[in-house]
């Protein structure tokens, strides 16, 4: 199966899966009284993208030898969460976007109010997900605990929260990548660490410690892509609006290095992410996959 196939066919698997969960909420008796709510999550959750969060649990789970489908909770647990993350930015109390995926986003369709309600029954949905039956109790524990921890205060919020205030101010390298490490890689490592879990590797073992290093380094090179598409990207293409980033003074690697430099970091960080990884049977896809991140054009 070619990348481009599995990449599809991941994606298909999870948005089955993330049908089969929102229509369990219509079985609440009192789902009609509250129905816009579940309308607004299906909006955002079922608008497609590249999933690539849940690939990555799905890839790992199945390079270290998780039982098929094992870990399609832990997949959907982490979409969700994405997708409360990518709602809430949009927001005018944050990036005040209107277009998302070229469709408008969520808070223009449905109002901020039911907006930041979808988001928030998106994160308390994830949680309740990714208690699934398929694998044991420690390891549905484990990686509750990971996604709250790449969720949270010390990661994808905290990353937000550095952005917001580092907006119209100049910083340092340092506080760039710790931004970016947190803000957008923060649920990258997470993915690989559900699939990891999923397959019974678990923190300190080598096969867990290197899918770290791996999501580390594609975390930060699609931050670096994201940074250079903001300048150069296709709108069509991107489904978003360009320049935001200048527009709100952001700091970015285009801003701080140049482009030229910073393909040149994404390359390199995509170069040592495989040759971590590359050293395992069966590991192609991630390989291939580290390849798109830095050369993708949306």
């Amino acid at each position: 199966m070619s990348f481009y196939e599995t990449i599809s066919k991941n994606a298909k698997t999870v948005e089955t899966k993330l049908s089969e969960k929102l229509d369990l909420i219509k079985s609440d008796g009192a789902y009609e009284k509250y129905s816009v709510l579940e309308e607004s999550m299906r909006y955002s959750l079922m608008a497609g993208g590249k999933r690539l969060r849940p690939c990555l649990v799905i890839e790992f789970a199945k390079l270290f030898g998780a039982p098929d489908n094992a870990c399609l909770d832990y997949a959907c647990s982490i979409e969700m969460i994405h997708t409360f993350s990518l709602i809430h930015d949009d927001m005018p109390c944050m990036d005040n976007d209107e277009l998302r995926r070229g469709k408008p986003t969520n808070h223009i369709v449905f109002g901020d109010a039911t907006a930041l309600l979808a988001g928030d029954a998106l994160i308390a949905y994830a949680f309740e997900t990714i208690e699934g039956e398929m694998l044991s109790d420690r390891q549905n524990l484990l990686a509750s605990k990971a996604l709250s921890r790449h969720t949270g205060v010390c990661g994808m919020c905290a990353g937000q929260q550095i952005d917001l205030q580092s907006e119209g101010l100049k910083i340092d390298v340092e506080t760039l990548e710790t931004l970016h490490a947190k803000k957008t890689g923060a649920l990258i490592k997470c993915a690989c660490i559900l699939g990891c879990i999923a397959a019974g590797k678990l923190q300190g073992c080598r096969e867990y410690e290197d899918a770290c290093t791996y999501a580390e380094k594609i975390g930060l090179a699609f931050q670096i892509a994201d940074d250079i598409l903001d300048v150069s990207g296709d709108e069509a293409k991107l489904g978003k609006k360009c320049g935001s980033d200048e527009k709100e003074e952001k700091n970015t690697y285009v801003t701080l290095f140049g482009i030229d430099k910073a393909k040149s970091m994404a390359l390199s960080l995509c170069n040592e992410a495989k040759e971590v990884i590359g050293k395992y049977e069966g590991s192609e896809f991630l390989c291939e996959l580290a390849d798109f991140i830095v050369n993708r054009d949306n």
